[in-house]
């Protein structure tokens, strides 16, 4: 199902879908795309940020050899996808306290946020929400970032971009003629991106969400994307689908 239009719903209607499409995202997850040991909680508060879905490992430890999902989900091989950046010469952790990466008895080891229109509509959230990420990823949290939204006025060059240089100083150049962005950060001593730009009217790619630095699972975003579409009312469907 090709991308729509989200910058014409009207009157906040995205976050509907918004909220929707995390639940269609965190059900799939642990329906089994998890190995058994691990799950997904939305909108969890982690030391005062809150990321939309995160996946927690119910131990402290990882079996790195016996993990796998429930269907076989986890992968070991390099992700393919349209871009990789590996980050040349990473900034240093700024000295303040260190997000935390437990939850009760739970250690938090990656987050997927899905962009809403007031993560960037100014210049304050937009540089919030990429010091946010840029922290998850310093310290050892992976991120997955779906934007289905246009680069703007604070974005210029796109969402990556912005979280990337508080990354490292390697510079992405989004594509014009897609300017919609999944990305996916592994974490760890040399954080690498990988970097799938689409478009409205195409469909969403499947993307990596890494549990360890060696171990990550595929994140159906299309598959999720049609569950939340088939139950939106047809008003808003009609509104983000071009028709009146």
């Amino acid at each position: 199902m090709p991308m729509h239009d989200w910058t014409r719903a009207r009157g906040g209607l995205y976050h509907s879908v918004h909220l929707r499409w995390i639940a269609a995202m965190m059900d799939a997850l642990n329906a089994g795309l998890l190995p058994s040991d691990f799950y997904a909680a939305a909108e969890l508060k982690v030391s005062g940020v809150e990321p939309d879905v995160v996946a927690l490992s119910s131990r402290d430890d990882f079996d790195l050899p016996g993990m796998g999902g429930r269907d076989g989900g986890v992968a070991l091989a390099t992700p393919k996808t349209s871009v990789v950046e590996k980050s040349l010469q990473t900034h240093p952790s700024r000295k303040t306290n260190r997000i935390a990466i437990r939850h009760g008895d739970d250690r938090l080891v990656a987050v997927i946020e899905l962009v809403s229109p007031g993560n960037k509509d100014t210049k304050h959230a937009l540089k919030s929400f990429c010091r946010k990420t840029a922290a998850f990823i310093r310290n050892g949290v992976h991120v997955l970032v779906v934007d289905p939204f246009a680069p703007g006025r604070y974005d210029r060059h796109g969402l990556h971009r912005a979280i990337w240089e508080n990354v490292t100083s390697t510079v992405y150049e989004q594509p014009t003629d897609k300017p919609l962005t999944v990305a996916s950060y592994q974490a760890g001593s040399c954080p690498t991106a990988y970097i799938e730009p689409f478009a409205i009217g195409t469909a969403l790619p499947a993307m990596p969400l890494f549990l360890t630095e060696e171990f990550y699972i595929t994140v159906p975003l299309e598959e999720s994307y049609q569950t939340t579409w088939a139950v939106l009312p047809s008003h808003l469907r009609d509104m983000v689908s071009g028709s009146d």
